[in-house]
Order: structure tokens, then C-alpha cells, then sequence
């Protein structure tokens, strides 16, 4: 296992880090005795970052964790949680949250300590709150370690927020496939740029980057027959010097031990492997439907369909060919009545689309093209 110094912290966490939001679960709950042996197995294997958050697995990971790591000394593994900023609307809200996450950990201190799902917006409710002398109070008595924060939105808030505070780190969601999506290639140069070094969330892209069509991963499997197709999502994103720590959410066994067989003597890419994985992004991102960039601008339809969600579900669709994931997401994640279908061609949205995108005939598409309903569902 590779162990890379985070900055001016000099700690030195595991590149491998276990995200603590995709536990195996069993009647709803985390199957505990499964998810411990998964645990002790990555620590065995010299995993040392665990990460987790407030609201994960509806708020039993937090304790979940913390029961586990009572087993290990407290300072071999580097312990990360963050505070819920949809949660917080005052200093107290944010005094009461940390205080129950200590008890919930059962410990003293925090290492790494997460603004959590930072955007623009948040950004301006922390400055207004005040919230950050709150936790330099927090570090100056020993209760977090380092501060930092984790981000969705677009890479000029990415800008302003990482600009607009001395932070110890922050955590971004990257992969080969979005490298101009949310903070990007853009905010990575940035991050090395000012030194603040990353904790990398979403690598596999919720699992996309893990399996697709054969057609796709063709050169990687003529490159390397027995790597994994998520082993070169990865090695990709851990190739980059300034990335200190690549979380997976890791739900079974299997794929601990892929990840420790990926992380355990790591190699970084060569220029061969760049090029395939650049190859392979190319051939994923040609296969996009259309051009939706979801600005919205086509919103609110009159009849309640929800356009960019229709559009991005298509094009991921499309894209990864997950017929699971997008059922899931278009027939029980979206409400009936935002989905493609309830079109009625008023043609609104079509005059107010900067993309001039033929929205009421690629509407049509959406629901020809979508895998239909499970024969239970």
C-alpha cells in the first residue's frame, strides 16, 4: 500500500480509502458482521483512511464505524466525517451536529473534518454563519485535526470556495470520464497549484466506470486480461501526484480484495495506459444522446416533466449501458409525472433552450430508448 504526505498535515493516510456509504446491507439495515469483515480485511491490507459522514446508511455508519475502530488503536487509522451544511443554519446548529458525531464515533477528536456537500450557496451561509472560526476553535482545541471540505457544484465555485479560506485539504468527486464536469481537470490544477491536496470521492463514478459494454473496455481487456475494468478508473485518478487518498464505496468482499490487489503495489500509468483510458473516455462520451448540460433554462415545464433529469438519465444510459441503474433511476427514482412521457409538445421549453435542442422529439427518444420497467415493477 502506498502512503502519500497530505500537504503541510504530514499525515500520511493510505491512497486506498474506505467509503463508508455503500456498507452490504440486509432488511435495511448495515449488515454489520459482513461490512466489519470487509473493514478488518482493508485495514489488514494497509488501509488506514476511513470515511464517512453524518447522514450515511440514514445515520448508522457514523456509529457503526466508530464501534469497529475502537478494536485498532486510535492513532493507526485516520478517521474522516463531515458536517451536514443542509443541516446547518446557525453556529449552534453546527455545535450540536459535532457533538453528537464525537459520541456517535465515540472518540475525542476527529481527524479529517468536511464541510460537507459544498456549493456556491453554502459557501455564502458559512461566511454569513461565521462558521469557520467555529472550527479553527474546534482545531485549536484538538477536536479536528484538519479542516477541509467536500464539493458539487460548478468549477467557479469550486474557485471561490478553495481561494477563500486556508484549508487543509478538500475532497472532489474526478474520474477520466468527467474531467470538465463539477471541479474538473480545472480545480485539480488548481488544488496542486495552491497545495491544498485532495481526497478523491466517486472514482468509479457510483460504480459506471466498473462494468461496461465489452465493445468499450475491449482495449483495456487487450492491454491487461486480468486487471479489472474499475482497477484502471483508479490507477487513472491515483496516477495524479497531487491526489493523497481515492475513496471507494466498497459493498462486498470482492471488491476489497480488487481494490487491495489495485492499491497494494501501485503503479502509476504510463503513457500507454493514459492513452487507452483516454481512448476509452472518448468512446463514452461519443455515445451521448444530445448536448443537455442541464443549465435549466428549459424550466419549469407547465406539465411537470422534469427535462434534464429525462435527458441525463438518457445519456448516462446511453453512455455506460447500466440498464439496472437507469431503470432504477427513470421508473422509481422519478416521479410519474416528470418523466418523459407526460410530454404534451407545447413546445415551450424549445424557444428558452440556448442548446436549441429539439427537446419535444428527443423526449420522444427518452422513452423509446429506456429500458422498460422490470416485469415485477
Amino acid at each position: 500500500m502506498e502512503y502519500r504526505i497530505m500537504g503541510h498535515t504530514e499525515a500520511s493516510p493510505s491512497l486506498l480509502g474506505f467509503g463508508c456509504m455503500r456498507f452490504p446491507t440486509r432488511d435495511g439495515k448495515i449488515d454489520e458482521a459482513e461490512a466489519e469483515r470487509m473493514l478488518d480485511r482493508a485495514i489488514a491490507g494497509g488501509v488506514t483512511y476511513l470515511d464517512t459522514a453524518y447522514p450515511y446508511h440514514n445515520g448508522e455508519s457514523e456509529p457503526f464505524v466508530g464501534r469497529v475502530r475502537k478494536k485498532y488503536d486510535r492513532g493507526s487509522l485516520y478517521l474522516a466525517t463531515k458536517l451536514p451544511m443542509w443541516q446547518v443554519k446557525s453556529v449552534e446548529d453546527a455545535k450540536r451536529i459535532f457533538e453528537d458525531q464525537l459520541k456517535r464515533l465515540d472518540v475525542d477528536y476527529v481527524d479529517f473534518y468536511l464541510l460537507h456537500a459544498m456549493d456556491g450557496g453554502k459557501w455564502e451561509q458559512v461566511q454569513k454563519m461565521e462558521l469557520l472560526s467555529y472550527c479553527e476553535q474546534l482545531k485549536k482545541e484538538g477536536k479536528i485535526r484538519w479542516l477541509g471540505f467536500s464539493f458539487h457544484d460548478d468549477y467557479e465555485a469550486f474557485e471561490r470556495i478553495l481561494t477563500g479560506y486556508h484549508w487543509d485539504f478538500c475532497q472532489i468527486q474526478y474520474n477520466y470520464v468527467d474531467t470538465d464536469v463539477q471541479a474538473g481537470d480545472k480545480g485539480y490544477e488548481l488544488a496542486e497549484k495552491l497545495g491544498i491536496p485532495l481526497v478523491i470521492m466517486e472514482p468509479v463514478k457510483g460504480g459506471s466506470l466498473a462494468v461496461l459494454p465489452d465493445d468499450i473496455t475491449a482495449p483495456f481487456k487487450a492491454s491487461a486480461p486480468d486487471a479489472s475494468i474499475a482497477s484502471w478508473a483508479l490507477r487513472w485518478v491515483a496516477s495524479k501526484p497531487n491526489v493523497k487518498v481515492v475513496l471507494s464505496g466498497m459493498s462486498t468482499m470482492e471488491q476489497v480484495e480488487d481494490n487491495l490487489k489495485t492499491f497494494g503495489e501501485f503503479r502509476p500509468f504510463n503513457e500507454e495506459e493514459a492513452a487507452i483510458t483516454a481512448q476509452v473516455a472518448q468512446t463514452i462520451k461519443s455515445r451521448t444522446k444530445n448536448g443537455c448540460t442541464g443549465c435549466s433554462y428549459c424550466m419549469p415545464c407547465p406539465f411537470g416533466v422534469d427535462i434534464p433529469r429525462n435527458f441525463h438519465i438518457w445519456n448516462e444510459y446511453a453512455r455506460f449501458g447500466n440498464e439496472a441503474r437507469a431503470r432504477q433511476r427513470y421508473y422509481v427514482d422519478t416521479k410519474p409525472e416528470a418523466r418523459a412521457d407526460q410530454c404534451k409538445k407545447c413546445g415551450k421549453c424549445e424557444t428558452l433552450c440556448p442548446q436549441s435542442l429539439p427537446i419535444r422529439a428527443d423526449l420522444e427518444r427518452v422513452t423509446a430508448d429506456l429500458p422498460k420497467p422490470a416485469a415485477n415493477g
